[in-house]
């Protein structure tokens, strides 16, 4: 199921078609920081197997942001790889985005929706995401060694 929600200047859509993966490639990979390096096969898997979101210009149709969401549909999901273009920023489209993927995953019933974020707690807490009340029980399995 795709959806669309549209503002004045800007649509949001889960349109696996509207993906500009190659933009979504370079900007993750270059200007991310989670994600330097990320190899281009890997990006395109990671979008294969994801809910995408994509925002779109609506005077251009130019894809301006990014984010995605890994979940099973059912009790849990991660949203992540969240990204606004730079000449996009400052119009509140991090926090349009974050919006859009809780509401699209509201009526899924799920438990959990996690995050994880250096920087942009406050974009997140407008929509309702705060910090983990017992971090104690959550554990981490890393497969990678770090670079």
């Amino acid at each position: 199921m795709t959806e669309t929600t549209t503002s004045a200047a800007y649509d949001i859509s889960t349109d696996p078609a509207r993906l500009d993966a190659e933009r979504i490639h370079r900007w993750l990979s270059t200007d991310a920081y989670w994600a330097l390096g990320r190899a281009r096969d890997v990006q395109d898997r990671a979008i294969t197997g994801s809910l995408n979101f994509g925002v779109y210009d609506t005077a251009t149709g130019e894809q301006v942001a990014y984010a995605r969401v890994v979940t099973d549909h059912a009790t849990f999901a991660w949203l992540c790889d969240v990204y606004v273009a730079p000449g996009a920023r400052g119009k509140g489209l991090g926090t349009e985005l974050a919006a859009a993927a809780r509401d699209h995953l509201a009526p899924l019933g799920l438990r959990r929706v996690m995050l994880a974020t250096e920087d942009a707690h406050g974009v997140y807490e407008k929509v309702g995401f705060k910090p983990i009340e017992n971090p104690l029980m959550w554990m981490t399995l890393d497969l990678q060694p770090p670079s």
